[in-house]
This record gives C-alpha cells, sequence and structure tokens, in this order.
C-alpha cells in the first residue's frame, strides 16, 4: 500500500562516496526523484532543515554510515527516510528487507510505506544496527589501514587474524536494570534488536525477535576457550554459547557501561569515534520513520 506525498522527492547523494557516481547514473532516469549531491559534512544540516521545512519523504543515497547521519537528522521528525543502499554490507537495508537493487530500490522509494524503527543512542550518537567496544575496534581500525591495499574482504581476513592473535582484556562495569556486572572482556557488543550469532545470518537482525538493545559480553580468559565459545555460538547458535560462564547476554532499554579511562574509541555501526566515558546507551522505541516493505 502507498502514501500520498508530493513528488519529485529529494534525493541526497555524498558526493565524496565511492559509490556516488551509480547512485546519480541510478537516479538520472527517475524523474520521481529531484538529485541533491552533498558533502558528507553537510549532509546533517541539509536533512534538518528538510526535515523543518515539512518535507514528507527523503532518499538518501549510500552505506551504513550515511545512512546513520541521515537518520540522526531525521529521527523523532515526521519526514521519512527511504534508502538507496550503496555500502559494501548496507547491513541496515537487508535487516529491513530494502532491496539493493537500485531499480527496486527507487520503486520501493516512491511507492512503499513508512513505518516507524527502534535506533540506538550512545551518549546521545544514534546508531542503528551496533556499537562495539575493545577487539573489534581494533580490527576495524586495521581493515581501514589495509583496505586500499588488499581491498575490503581480503583486509577484512587479515585485520581479524592479526586483532585475534593481540587479543586483550579490558576491565568493564555494566549496569543492567540497576544491577553492576564487573567483566574483564575482550568485547563488548551491543545491537539495536535481537541479534543471530549463528551462520549465515551472524549479526543480522532475528526476524520478528526481541526489540530493546541485545548486549553480548564475552568474559576474559585463555584464547583457546575463547575460541571455543565463538566456535560454539557460530555453530550451534546463541543460546547454547549463553548457558556457558564465558558468554553473558541481555535484550534491555537501556545500560550503562563504565570504563578506567576517558575518550575511548568505540565502534558505531562499522565507523571508530572516540566518546567520553562512561557511555550511556539507550533504545528509543519508534523514533524513525523508514520506507521498507
Amino acid at each position: 500500500m502507498s502514501e500520498l506525498h508530493v513528488l519529485p522527492l529529494p534525493a541526497f547523494v555524498n558526493s565524496r562516496a565511492g559509490s556516488a557516481d551509480k547512485a546519480r547514473e541510478a537516479l538520472a532516469d527517475a524523474s520521481a526523484f529531484e538529485l541533491r549531491a552533498t558533502e558528507p559534512e553537510r549532509l546533517d544540516d541539509e536533512l534538518r532543515a528538510i526535515a523543518a521545512a515539512g518535507t514528507q519523504r527523503v532518499l538518501v543515497a549510500g552505506g551504513d554510515g550515511t545512512i546513520a547521519t541521515a537518520a540522526s537528522a531525521l529521527a523523532g521528525t515526521q519526514t521519512a527516510l527511504a534508502v538507496l543502499p550503496g555500502g559494501t554490507l548496507n547491513h541496515f537495508a537487508r535487516d529491513l528487507g530494502i532491496p539493493t537493487d537500485a531499480a527496486q530500490a527507487l520503486e520501493l522509494a516512491t511507492r512503499g510505506r513508512a513505518t516507524p524503527v527502534d535506533v540506538g543512542y550512545v551518549n546521545d550518537r544514534l546508531f542503528l544496527n551496533t556499537s562495539t567496544l575493545g577487539a573489534y575496534v581494533r580490527f576495524v581500525r586495521m581493515r581501514d589501514a589495509m583496505e586500499h591495499r588488499l581491498g575490503y574482504w581480503l583486509a577484512s581476513v587479515v585485520a581479524g587474524v592479526r586483532a585475534m592473535a593481540s587479543l586483550r582484556s579490558y576491565r568493564v562495569t555494566l549496569e543492567v536494570e540497576g544491577a553492576e556486572r564487573t567483566y574483564r572482556t575482550p568485547v563488548l557488543f551491543i545491537g539495536v534488536g535481537e541479534r543471530e550469532l549463528q551462520f549465515p545470518k551472524l549479526g543480522g537482525r532475528v526476524q520478528e525477535g526481541r526489540r530493546g538493545l541485545h548486549v553480548l559480553v564475552v568474559r576474559g580468559g585463555p584464547f583457546r576457550r575463547l575460541l571455543g565459545v565463538a566456535l560454539l555460538a557460530l555453530v550451534r547458535g546463541l543460546r547454547p554459547a549463553s548457558r556457558t560462564y564465558w558468554l553473558d547476554e541481555f535484550i534491555v532499554e537501556r545500560c550503562r557501561v563504565e570504563i578506567p579511562r576517558h575518550g575511548v574509541a568505540v565502534a558505531v555501526d562499522g565507523e571508530v569515534v572516540t566518546l567520553s566515558a562512561p557511555f550511556e546507551y539507550r533504545l528509543e522505541r519508534d523514533a524513525l520513520r523508514v520506507v521498507r516493505p
């Protein structure tokens, strides 16, 4: 069922993105869209102005980082976000069933219905998919440093091996529903909505899964034991692994993470940013209107 909205729809393309040319090409033949190429640092301001003007719907082309920036500007407004996936993985689009094929995504953008979705925040920074502390941050930094030479997938493999070989644990105090739990952990994972931890859907949202922030914390320990827990989770799924001592999981509306440092690198939707501890995580239900199947 479609909704009534004014055409053409404003369509924003990150002019510096590697997928910008493909997005412009896809939009060139689509009369339903008014193409607006923009610098990434201006996207937030331009979308806030669009929302303030009462625009019903806007299309944004890009990967998860660009879409998260757009969501931050549009959350809490009545302007619906339509997505033209243009990243490597497009986690958010895939989780919501938004086609990665450009023609199908544009058809959905004009005819699809806008429905509310949940978003997460860490210290008032919005994230749509996941936020991670610890080993994954080191992995992302190493992968990004090698990607221009090796390509995304090979860089990911090499970075993954190096991150595992140099695994370190951090002292983290996690406050969940008023109760404090202290861990030494190599990685803390927080996802919006219940998450899969089994191939082939590793990291994706559980269809019809529980709403909330899905918190996964790995207890520190010998490398061989941690590897065993990881393999158990990958082969048999999260439930058997979570019944071991080495992995805890929670579904919560909010939680607080204490780390005995100030500026800490955090991965937010795959991008590394530095935030001030402690970290206040919270879920905002139905905060963002998204055009989806």
